[in-house]
């Protein structure tokens, strides 16, 4: 047992009997490098990731290797979703070196944390053109020991190649040309045979989604509407949905979403739910609305702890197999069903006698199913079908399960929070808004030191100061929990995060926000991030965020700081927008007429003119509610809501546009005349 088993981190307990003698990341192992004069191997992945698990049983379980890189350097481990930061240096340092990146990221570096060679998933020994572990030792051991000066050339030369990637250029504030230019990007190279964007492997990147429907709001352009619901559609039929127990998983390695790597990540199933829940406000699919709720079932079910809170993920392997407890042969199914059963699950879920499951490797089938759809099931099959899921789903549940990865991370659960609100406002479901709540109050009792946030929560202990990710997506959290409620709590929360985010993390030189708090563990310096990822960067969110935040309050001066945030990062939202599409959805509710839309407290429709509010698609709104309580806190974050009183003592409605208001209204047409205008 190696010093990993004193950590909390589930994928750095999974390498502690490794026989490599590993440190965890921390003065301890760079000062050993320092006095050893060693190099430090540094191996960056997550709990749930595959070829992670591939490389420990290949290389970190082998008595040979493991001797081998103890005796040539410091060994260090790092989970990615614990120190979001440490990963996103080095994964830009391999990015930069090889064009590409991926996990497991392993680097070697100077002991003063300086990486001069990075690698993704590296093999035991050499084959598909990779070299092998084995062999990689021994050359960086001997380029250590003899050749110091190539050693630091290439960190000098990495060093400069980094700072160059965080010099952003400044320029004029994108105008609504760059929303355009980043829709015909992303729109050119939708699939249309098999929905979603480019060719295999298909990520699911819901923000991209989210912004396409808001393209198609503003201009009307049915292209942009049946992209996103093509691809919701081919994602639900696909098997990257799990028929059975319900939840996405993380990617799909081929066009037509069938072969999917297996984990089920929280921050996917989240922003998924908004996607789905903002495509079915517009369509009224009811595929999406039940999607949704399945989710969160799935969710509530597998990634929720008992006060409320969610964990991070699943794997994809169990038993040592990748996909093991979600594929099925015809034996097994023939064994559990009756024959009408198996004839109407293998018709409908094109299950095969040889399997429709390819090995990913050899590409070839190994008798193995993943349940997919071709259309629908037909209305009047769904009981039929709802009885034989049940009876697959508890069979299922006698298998080991993959490994759940219990850590609590304060961004991911905003997201969840945010998915739960808007799902709950839009479908009127008050279960789904409590469950939001709970979660945002279990943040607010465990991962706050005093003013200050923390990232992660595990066996009842709050660490890790948080980072740019954790208070953009609080914040935002914050603002859909206030406008699904009308609990004043929330935007005053929203405002008081933001202040102390705005505090901490703006770069007062050049503008934007860090993604860490302070440079300590980063020897390349601070990062920025605009460019999104699997989830949206934390400057896009908190560009949105600030332009919300400013119309909530009527505080110009959050305006202003959205203006300096989006003109500091101006160069590359214009060029490559679409790698950016939560900043295009900020832009989008700037340009695209926002409006702020008050209901005052009375009688009559309140309540009517609320649940249709909530659930229109208008995403350059932002929804408020005045009380008759002038003590009510709300009247200290939005100052403005004081001169907007009811009529008649009735419920009233306020449709205002750059901060001056039209005609208030009584009545639900009328509303719908004034934002229709």
């Amino acid at each position: 047992m190696n010093r990993l088993s004193k950590e909390k981190s589930p994928y750095l307990l999974q390498h502690q009997n490794n026989p490599v003698d590993w440190y965890p990341w921390g003065d301890e192992a760079f000062a050993k490098a320092k006095k050893e004069n060693k190099p430090v191997f540094l191996s960056i992945g997550y709990a749930t990731c595959h070829w992670c698990h591939v490389m420990e049983h290949e290389s970190f379980e082998d008595e040979e290797i493991a001797d081998q890189l103890n005796q040539a350097f410091i060994n260090v481990k790092v989970d990615r979703e614990e120190r979001p930061d440490i990963d996103s240096t080095y994964m830009t340092v391999c990015q930069m070196l090889n064009g590409h990146g991926g996990w497991p990221l392993s680097l070697f570096l100077t002991p003063d944390k300086e990486p001069f060679f990075a690698a993704t998933y590296i093999p035991k020994e050499a084959r598909y053109g990779r070299i092998g572990l084995r062999q990689l030792i021994r050359g960086i051991q001997g380029m250590w020991i003899h050749e110091p000066d190539k050693i630091s050339q290439a960190v000098e030369s990495i060093k400069h190649g980094f700072k160059n990637a965080q010099e952003f250029q400044a320029g004029e504030f994108p105008g609504t040309e760059a929303i355009d230019f980043a829709a015909e990007q992303l729109i050119t190279n939708f699939d249309e045979e098999f929905a979603g964007f480019g060719s295999a492997p298909k990520f699911l990147t819901p923000h991209n989604l989210m912004f396409l429907l808001r393209q198609w709001h503003h201009t009307k352009e049915e292209r942009f509407l049946n992209a996103v619901s093509k691809t919701l559609t081919a994602m639900r039929f696909g098997g990257i949905w799990d028929h059975i127990g319900h939840g996405f998983h993380r990617y799909s390695t081929d066009r037509e979403w069938l072969l999917p790597h297996f984990e089920k990540m929280l921050y996917d199933q989240a922003l998924l739910m908004i996607a789905y829940t903002e495509t079915w406000q517009v369509t009224k699919n009811p595929l999406f609305k039940k999607t949704v709720c399945e989710i969160a079932e799935y969710v509530e079910s597998n990634l929720t702890n008992t006060e409320g809170a969610f964990f991070s993920a699943e794997d994809a392997d169990s038993e040592g197999e990748e996909g093991k407890f979600y594929l099925w042969d015809t034996n097994e199914l023939q064994g559990l069903l009756s024959k009408d059963q198996f004839s109407f699950f293998s018709k409908e879920f094109q299950i095969l006698e040889e399997g429709n499951f390819e090995d990913e490797a050899t590409k070839q089938k190994n008798g193995k199913n993943i349940p997919h759809l071709k259309a629908d099931i037909a209305s009047e099959k769904q009981k039929d079908w709802k009885s034989i899921r049940e009876l697959v789903y508890k069979e299922r549940e006698k298998r080991i399960r993959p490994l759940l990865d219990d850590k609590i991370l304060t961004d991911w659960n905003a997201l969840m929070i945010i998915a739960l609100a808007k799902a709950g406002a839009a479908f009127g479901d008050d279960e789904l808004i409590q469950k939001a709540e709970k979660a945002y109050q279990f943040i607010n009792r465990n991962l706050f030191e005093g003013n200050d946030l923390l990232h992660r929560y595990k066996d009842r202990e709050a660490e890790i100061n948080a980072f740019a990710d954790d208070y953009a997506f609080l914040i935002w959290a914050s603002l859909e929990l206030y406008e699904s409620t009308f609990n004043s709590d929330y935007l005053n929360k929203a405002i008081e995060l933001n202040t102390h985010f705005l505090n901490e993390f703006w770069d007062e030189k050049a503008g934007g926000l860090f993604f860490s708090i302070d440079d300590k563990d980063q020897p390349l310096g601070r990062q920025k991030q605009i460019y999104d990822g699997a989830i949206p960067s934390s400057n896009s969110v908190s560009l949105l965020n600030l332009v919300r935040l400013a119309r909530f309050t009527g505080d110009t001066s959050l305006d202003e700081k959205a203006q300096e945030l989006g003109k500091c990062f101006s160069t590359d939202l214009i060029r490559a927008g679409s790698s950016s599409t939560a900043s295009m959805m900020a832009l989008q509710f700037l340009y695209h007429e926002p409006r702020e839309i008050v209901i005052t407290e009375g009688s009559g429709d309140q309540e009517l003119f609320a649940q249709y509010l909530r659930e229109l698609f208008l995403p350059s709104k932002v929804l408020l509610f005045r009380p008759l309580d002038e003590d009510n806190s709300v009247y200290e974050s939005a100052p403005y809501l004081t001169h907007l009183k009811s009529i008649e003592k009735a419920s009233t409605v306020y449709v205002c546009k750059d901060y001056s208001c039209d005609t208030p209204t009584l009545e639900l047409e009328i509303l719908k005349e004034q934002l229709a205008s």
